[in-house]
């Protein structure tokens, strides 16, 4: 399965690239690519009633999805960014903490560490984040049965089971996607225990809803978590400390 999942990956690289339609960083191969079009399938996502009802909003930190936080400060709602491989939590932006000249700058990387609180530990995530209202994920590849695949590490399905722990989101939270067409396949998609379906597809010329998506995770799947990657994320370590306390 994970030679399958590869190989899918490596394909829809290669396709952006060919077609021309991979913007920088460049090479896409091992990111979640930027594609032509990221500004206005940001611009489509907003049209969902989901995310205009959404107060806080969960959104990877790739840069194809930089127009969805700039839109969500914008908009005048509360940003939660995973720091990458969630090593130092996750980054609270607040946009009434943010002079809106910076929101650009925020909606950025090296902008979020700059501008955001970051949030290391459980007890600062809890205080700091009564609940998640809506997710939005980068991916590399999707289909039409809400599938989905990043690059590789897994750290949006443990961002997922890590927010589900903690009560912060429901099981059955919307989620979202945003992507190229060329990214779109009508073919299944490899799926293992961990992997969480999404509810939306979003490109620059369309909104395709999922039907019947599959089941999610329950939560974390720690017999599937090696003992390096539980000890390079502090808030895994902060969580198996409290099932082994209570």
């Amino acid at each position: 399965m994970k030679e399958s999942k590869e190989h899918l990956r490596h394909t829809i690289w290669d396709t952006l690239l060919k077609k021309r339609v991979a913007r920088p960083p460049l090479p896409p191969h091992g990111r979640i690519p930027n594609f032509e079009g990221a500004e206005r399938a940001a611009e489509l996502l907003t049209r969902l009633s989901e995310w205009r009802n959404a107060k806080v909003i969960k959104v990877n930190p790739d840069s194809p999805q930089r127009w969805v936080r700039l839109r969500a400060l914008n908009e005048d709602k509360i940003l939660l960014m995973p720091t990458p491989r969630i090593r130092e939590g996750f980054i609270l932006l607040d946009p009434n903490l943010i002079p809106s000249r910076l929101y650009g700058l925020a909606s950025t990387i090296r902008g979020a560490f700059k501008l955001g609180v970051k949030l290391r530990t459980i007890n600062e995530i809890i205080r700091r984040v009564e609940r998640v209202d809506f997710i939005v994920e980068g991916s590399v590849v999707v289909n039409i049965y809400g599938e989905r695949l990043g690059k590789g590490e897994g750290y949006g399905e443990l961002e997922y089971a890590i927010l589900l722990t903690l009560k912060l989101i429901d099981p059955d939270i919307k989620i979202a996607t945003t992507v190229h067409n060329l990214q779109v396949l009508r073919d299944r998609i490899p799926q293992d225990p961990y992997d969480v379906p999404i509810d939306y597809i979003v490109t620059p010329s369309r909104i395709i809803r999922v039907e019947n998506r599959g089941e999610r995770p329950k939560g974390l799947i720690w017999s599937l978590l090696s003992e390096d990657k539980i000890h390079s994320i502090p808030l895994l370590k902060d969580i198996l400390r409290l099932r082994s306390e209570a």
